[in-house]
Parts: C-alpha cells; sequence; structure tokens
C-alpha cells in the first residue's frame, strides 16, 4: 500500500478540510504532516460548521484512525480547547487519535516570542498568526525543542529550562508579558494530552502499511507558504509540501501514491507577502464577499485576486501532482469575465515559471475567458455543468497538464463533484 497526500498548490486556505473529510471513507488512517493551530480546515455537514486546527479533518468519519505526526507542532491548551469542542458535538475522538512522541510541543513563551520577533520587525513583519509556530520550529531546528514525549520523561525540568531560555530572549527585546495567566490553560492543556495514546508514529505508520492499510496525509498551509520553495520571506515555518509527508511522519519517498493537489478557482492570500495577481477593486471585493475569504481561526480578511497559473504549474512540479481538486468554483458564477493570469513581466521582460524573487514589481499576463453566469451551488453532475465553466476546466487542464478529478461548488460535503 502507498500513502496519498493531499495538499494545498496556493497559499493555504484552499478548501483541504471538507476534501479530506469527503475522501476519507476511501482510507483506514488520516493523518497530519505538518504546520499548528495556525492552520484551519473548515468542514460543514449536517448543518453544522466544524473548524479544526491540529486535528486530522479525517475525525468525523466512523471508526477511522487518525494520527497527529511527528512534523506538527501542538499547542497543549488550544488542543484541549479544540478536542473538547469536538467532544461536546458527540464525536469521541480519544480512542481514535494517536499523537506523535516526537511532535513539538509549542509552549507559552513560544507565542510571546512570536509577538515580540514581530514587533521588532515593525513595516517589516511577516504577518504571522501569532500562535507561536515559528518560534517553535526554531527551537526544534536549534535542537532545544520539547516534545510531546517528554510529557513522559522529567518533564519538569524540561519545560523550565526551556522557558528560562526564552525569558532571556524576551528580556533582551525588552517585551512585557504575563506568563503566569498562560500558564494555566497550558498546563491544563498538559493533563488533557495524557488522555490520548501517544506513539511512535514512524513505526505505527510504516506497520499500517505493511497491514495493507490505506493512508492519507493531510497537508497544512500551502505550497506557497513552503519554507523552502514559497514566497520567502513570508512563508510558514514547515514544508508544507508533499516531501513534508516524508519527514512529518516518518515514511519513504517510494511509499508516496497519489498527489492530491488542491485550489481555488481563483487566488486568496491572507497576511503579508507578494500576490501578483490580487485585486485592489470592487472585483477582488466582490470575489471576497461572496468567497466569504475570512480566517477561520484569525478571522483576517483574505486578499483576492484571480487564478495564478504560474505560480500553480510550479506548484504541481515541486508536489509531483497526480491529481486536481478545484474548490470554490461557485464564488466565480457571477463574474462576465474570468481571468487567469499565464506569465509574469519582470524587468522589461516576460517569463512563465516562478522566479526566485517576486517581491519585486510583477506585472501578470491575463488571459480572458466568457464567465458561466449560472448557480453552480445545485449542480450534482458533471452533465449539468454549464458550456462556459466546462471550457474554463479545459483550459485549465491544458495549461497544468493534470486532470482536476474532483469539483467543489458549495462548503456542504454533499457539495463536491467526481468526474
Amino acid at each position: 500500500m502507498k500513502v496519498d497526500v493531499l495538499l494545498g498548490l496556493q497559499w493555504g486556505d484552499e478548501g483541504k478540510g471538507k476534501v479530506v473529510d469527503v475522501l476519507t471513507p476511501s482510507y483506514d488512517v488520516v493523518t497530519r504532516f505538518q504546520g499548528g493551530p495556525n492552520a484551519g480546515h473548515t468542514l460543514e455537514f449536517n448543518g453544522e460548521k466544524y473548524v479544526l486546527r491540529s486535528i486530522p479533518s479525517g475525525i468525523f468519519q466512523g471508526d477511522k484512525i487518525n494520527v497527529i505526526g511527528n512534523g506538527v507542532v501542538l499547542d497543549p491548551a488550544l488542543f484541549k480547547a479544540e478536542a473538547e469542542s469536538l467532544a461536546a458535538s458527540g464525536h469521541d475522538i480519544v480512542s481514535r487519535l494517536y499523537i506523535s512522541k516526537k511532535a513539538h510541543l509549542i509552549l507559552p513563551t513560544h507565542r510571546l516570542l512570536d509577538a515580540a520577533y514581530e514587533a521588532a520587525k515593525g513595516d517589516s513583519k511577516v504577518g504571522t498568526t501569532g500562535k507561536g509556530i515559528g518560534p517553535t520550529y526554531t527551537d526544534k531546528i536549534s535542537r532545544n525543542g520539547v516534545r510531546v514525549g517528554d510529557i513522559l520523561d522529567n518533564f519538569e525540568a524540561k519545560y523550565k529550562a526551556a522557558i528560562a531560555r526564552h525569558e532571556q530572549i524576551l528580556k533582551s527585546l525588552n517585551f512585557q508579558y504575563d506568563l503566569k495567566s498562560m500558564e494555566k490553560d497550558w498546563f491544563e492543556g498538559i493533563e488533557y494530552l495524557k488522555k490520548f495514546k501517544f506513539v511512535d508514529s514512524e513505526h505505527f505508520v510504516n506497520n499500517e502499511l505493511k497491514a495493507g492499510k490505506s493512508i492519507l496525509a493531510e497537508g497544512a498551509q500551502g505550497t506557497m507558504l513552503d519554507i523552502d520553495f514559497g514566497s520567502y520571506p513570508f512563508v510558514t515555518s514547515s514544508n508544507t509540501i508533499c516531501a513534508g509527508a516524508c519527514t512529518g511522519l516518518g515514511i519513504a519517498p517510494n511509499k508516496i501514491g497519489d498527489v492530491y493537489g488542491i485550489f481555488k478557482a481563483y487566488c486568496t492570500r491572507v497576511g503579508g507577502g507578494p500576490f501578483p495577481t490580487e485585486l485592489f477593486d470592487e472585483t477582488g471585493e466582490k470575489i471576497c464577499k461572496i468567497g466569504h475569504e475570512f480566517g477561520a481561526v484569525t478571522g483576517r480578511k483574505r486578499r483576492c485576486g484571480w487564478i495564478d497559473l504560474v505560480a500553480l504549474k510550479y506548484a504541481i512540479m515541486i508536489n509531483g501532482v497526480t491529481k486536481l481538486i478545484m474548490m470554490k468554483s461557485d464564488v466565480l458564477d457571477d463574474f462576465e469575465t474570468i481571468k487567469a493570469c499565464v506569465a509574469y513581466k519582470m524587468d522589461g521582460e516576460q517569463i512563465d515559471y516562478f522566479p526566485f524573487d517576486i517581491t519585486k514589481e510583477v506585472e501578470p499576463v491575463y488571459v480572458e475567458m466568457p464567465g458561466w453566469k449560472t448557480t453552480m451551488t445545485n449542480v450534482k453532475s458533471e452533465k449539468d455543468f454549464p458550456k462556459a465553466f466546462e471550457d474554463y476546466i479545459a483550459f485549465l487542464e491544458k495549461e497544468l497538464e493534470v486532470p482536476i478529478k474532483i469539483v467543489s461548488v458549495g462548503p456542504d460535503r454533499n457539495q463536491t463533484i467526481v468526474r
């Protein structure tokens, strides 16, 4: 058996949670392999709406096992709130959710450091979610991290040593804070975590594969936020690409099966950083309003623009995408004209590849197509697609050279069409 990987191809917020939920019945195990509570995977079904931060989106489907992998960073306080919210909705997760011992813990002072570093950057700030993700990954790379497995062995000493080191940094930055008020919820989260099964996830996942079990790996954020291949430095702190599933779960590259790449029919970005196709006019506002483009976790308004095929081709190449999934097609229902960026103009030259630096002035080169001017939310089958929408799909498949296998026409799990 192989591990199929599902990940975002843009700047995050593509709708990964919904698709994982839709695909989960075909899998035995669903895993998260990177990121932390800066993710916000939204799912809607049976008239209810759920937002998952750290828990894999396969948690709602029957008796499937869900695994938080070693590449994830976990905030005990936020995890407790998320898990208790699901429990209150009638979902039993304790018996079905396993947590890697090697996953790193987000400490209270990581969140303080996040805020202090952003404040120190002034106008150059990245626009983080303030959840402590970056400082936690920094400690991981510098070999100073505290992991889930440490809860079981001399935890108090390890925690105090990490906090003391962080407080020295906060003092040097002249950052004022109240640690005690944060620690209460955090330690309650630590106690809550002990209800769950801590596992050597690399052994668990590989043993499941040997036993013939099917596994889906769920990514967070998006390819263009990858620490190595995204729009650096306006990126997240982990590898959001397919290769991150190998390091974030402990599986070999030859264990990767299908790679599902998710993208919106248009494009969005939240926080700072370059965005070549961003719209600053009433069209951008219209997309934002119809698409309800506000962060599921932060509530921040997302920047909106036309689809960027230069960046999308790059993401497909980096990830080895085998199947595409297009989300939020219905948001473009009422547009007379649809645009797609097929090249960039930079420094007087037209290019069709994603360059080293897009923080410079970039002018998108567009192809225009007629809109479908049809309400898509009630469409149940591909045969009911309007001709202009079929043409849009055909254009994208020709440009991207990968088939679009799933089309979403609304937020509910039932508003999903498999082609």
